[in-house]
């Protein structure tokens, strides 16, 4: 054996930063040398363009093989015995390399808006072969192999090249979409690190497996337009907030796939009459306990339920019914999972190095760099590629406050000030900032929400005012204040009127969605209806005249599955919604009572048209304490176009209640939630009252126990 260079010893041990220097086809010395390395081979020949063979001599046992080819060759394949089998090869160290220079010039200042069409990996032709390109970013690490079913999982066979700041890459031919793959990095003190997920990874394995699944999402077969103007702050909007994993099951607790969810989900929604679906997150998480706020896959649907096209078949299957589609979104944190983005190349990549700013002491989560350009640039990408690879139409952005503040749920110092002393995250408005730009920019029938639970200023104002830049805000202070006076018994309520007035003095300070969430039917709050105070039929009675307050209220709708018919228990993720309790009345009442508040909400301009402004409101009782009844008109923008809204939250029976009333003329009662049909008592107004005869229109109203009523004007 000849005498070997360092590059050749750092090829057989698995550790060259750039293999492309000593492996393939080179010049030297006048002659045209290849240089390749196959474990386990035992003969390897080379075959140049014109079919003639040279034969490579072995230099090194592990498999390392040289030799010449004649003058002038400029590509060529590689014939290999391994044990009885002889195979042609293409080398993945003659092609050309995979990034651009204005890819990496675009990728190093932060602006490269569709990263996901060049990281990741892309099946793709190059110099007339089939394969995959694999391109990773990792700037601290000494060396980075792609390893996967098409190389038995050997690190050896395939190290990739860096280029630029830190982009790994490396065409490897023939290999195909289905391959499992993950990287073997080894970090920058030559440690080695545990394989890693890809960061970009279209597809995965289903949980407990971790490989990451070479995928052509270029072939997505893209969803049909949700309907136009579905997210206009001035169109009717209530969302269907869903967890795929446990809205509905088979009989043996087996999920639905995104195909059985595509056939019954949609249907259901819109026949219920809601606007949008929103589904917790589906980015690929490794604990099915998270319900998906942990991901580890921010671009990869998650495998439980079937392949991405299968995902992209649902969303489809949305619009084809009418319903924008909404995602959570999840920038705010991720797990630490060895296999993910954590310590991604031997250092805290993604994240903060200092755990006073890179981890979560509520969730042991780990927190994004926003001062990284890459990492925004990850997100900001992330974002866009929901929207056009799967059509999406909205993102609700996890955790908001928990990004803004330096200083969120830590005890005193325990965490550290931006420059100017203070506990805002520079970095993260910044950030939000940017998302919200380019979203709209990019998308501008699409929208965005923000959790965002703080007093913070502007959240869906435009960024050149200086707000965030959502489209919507979810009143999280309306959902507690609401939630609880209507907990209360109600000969207490008088003591908390203020909680169904307060919300008014700020409702239009931000385009508001009144959220009844997830996170209010678990960890020990009960259901919905558990919390409703009294025997059976004024917990249901509750129940209703609450909807009703709700759907009347300024301001856009969210409602969790299962509280659209009463769900009797907390919510699990890991069992299906009660859908036996739909066979008694009462709760099917319920369910009536959601498809007509929908129906109305949406047929009524006055309900939805002026949700985010001032003049769409105005109260007519706010001084009934003691009665526990709210009075108020909504407003379109047509003169004509009013709705009065009484709420009693008594089980009183009020008859002859005044309420002052637009102007004169009959008034028809066009819901009333105290209606046997949904299970009430069918107290109310005949379907119609006049107004009485005096200097300014009044209606006489009899007022039903704890119920809202809706009436409107004649035309």
């Amino acid at each position: 054996m000849t005498k070997l260079s360092a590059e050749a010893y750092a090829i057989v041990e698995g550790r060259h930063a750039d293999p492309f220097h000593y492996l393939g086809l080179h010049t030297e010395g006048g002659r045209t040398v290849v240089r390749a390395f196959l474990p386990e081979a035992s003969k390897v020949d080379a075959i140049d363009e014109h079919g003639k063979a040279a034969a490579l001599v072995r230099i090194h046992d592990a498999g390392l093989f040289a030799g010449a080819l004649p003058n002038g060759a400029k590509r060529y394949q590689l014939r290999a015995r391994f044990g009885d089998t002889v195979v042609d090869l293409d080398d993945p160290y003659r092609f050309p390399p995979v990034l651009s220079d204005f890819d990496l010039y675009l990728l190093g200042e932060g602006t490269h808006q569709r990263i996901y069409d060049k990281l990741g990996a892309h099946p793709m032709t190059l110099d007339g072969v089939d394969g995959v390109a694999f391109v990773v970013f990792a700037p601290n690490a000494r060396r980075v192999s792609v390893v996967g079913d098409f190389n038995f999982w050997n690190a050896r066979r395939h190290p990739m090249r860096v280029r630029g700041m830190g982009y790994w890459e490396l065409f490897v031919p023939h290999a195909t979409p289905g391959d499992r793959y993950k990287f073997d990095i080894v970090g920058p003190r030559g440690e080695h690190l545990p394989l890693k997920s890809d960061p970009m990874a279209f597809a995965t394995e289903m949980r407990p497996n971790t490989a990451s699944i070479v995928f052509d999402e270029t072939r997505l077969p893209h969803p049909r337009p949700a309907p136009a103007d579905v997210n206009a702050l001035s169109a009717p909007v209530s969302i269907y907030e869903v967890h795929l994993g446990s809205w509905r099951r088979k009989g043996n607790n087996e999920w639905l796939t995104y195909r059985d969810l595509a056939e019954q989900l949609p249907r259901y929604a819109r026949d219920l009459g809601f606007t949008h679906v929103e589904f917790l997150p589906i980015s690929e998480h490794p604990f099915d306990g998270s319900w998906g706020y942990q991901p580890t896959g921010m671009y990869a649907p998650t495998s439980r339920f079937g392949p991405p096209e299968d995902f992209s078949a649902l969303v489809d299957a949305c619009h084809r019914e009418g319903l924008g589609v909404m995602l959570d979104w999840v920038p705010g944190h991720f797990p630490d999972d060895p296999h993910g983005l954590g310590h991604f190349d031997g250092t805290s990549l993604y994240e903060h190095a200092n755990p006073l700013q890179g981890r979560h002491l509520d969730w042991g989560t780990l927190i994004y760099n926003y001062g990284r350009t890459e990492v925004v640039n990850f997100l900001v990408s992330n974002a866009l590629f929901w929207l056009e690879r799967y059509g999406i139409d909205g993102l609700r952005v996890d955790a908001v406050a928990s990004m803004l503040y330096l200083d969120y749920s830590r005890p005193a110092g325990g965490w550290i000030p931006n420059k100017h002393g203070g506990r805002e995250n520079l970095e993260a408005i910044d950030f939000l900032r940017r998302f919200n730009t380019e979203v709209f920019a990019r998308f501008p029938q699409a929208t965005t929400a923000a959790e965002e639970s703080t007093a913070w200023p502007q959240v869906s104002r435009p960024v050149e005012y200086g707000g965030l830049g959502f489209g919507y805000k979810w009143n999280m202070g309306w959902m507690h204040d609401t939630l609880n006076y209507i907990s209360k018994d109600p000969i207490h309520r008088r003591f908390h009127h203020g909680d169904i007035l307060f919300g008014l003095h700020y409702a239009f300070s931000e385009n508001f969605i009144l959220p009844l969430s997830h996170d209010e039917v678990v960890h020990g709050k009960r259901s919905l209806l558990g919390r409703m105070p009294g025997d059976n039929w004024q917990r249901f009675a509750n129940l209703r005249a609450y909807y009703g307050f709700m759907f009347g209220h300024p301001g856009k709708k969210l409602m969790f599955m299962g509280c659209e018919f009463g769900q009797e228990r907390e919510w699990s993720h890991d069992r299906s919604l009660d859908w036996h309790l739909l066979d008694q009345k009462k709760y099917a009442g319920i369910q009536s009572l959601i498809r007509d508040l929908n129906g109305l909400y949406r047929k009524l301009p006055a309900l939805h048209q002026l949700d985010c402004e001032s003049s769409g409101f105005e109260w007519l009782v706010t001084d009934d304490a003691g009665g526990n009844v709210f009075a108020w008109i909504r407003k379109g923008k047509d003169a004509r176009a009013r709705c009065l809204v009484v709420v009693n939250f008594s089980p009183n029976v009020y008859y002859n209640y005044r309420v002052r009333a637009p102007f004169a003329g009959t008034w028809r009662e066009v819901l009333n939630s105290d209606s046997a049909h949904y299970g009430g008592t069918n107290v109310g107004n005949v379907g119609q009252v006049r107004t009485l005869e005096g200097p300014a229109p009044e209606l006489n109203l009899t007022v039903p126990p704890l119920a809202a009523i809706f009436l409107v004007p004649e035309s």
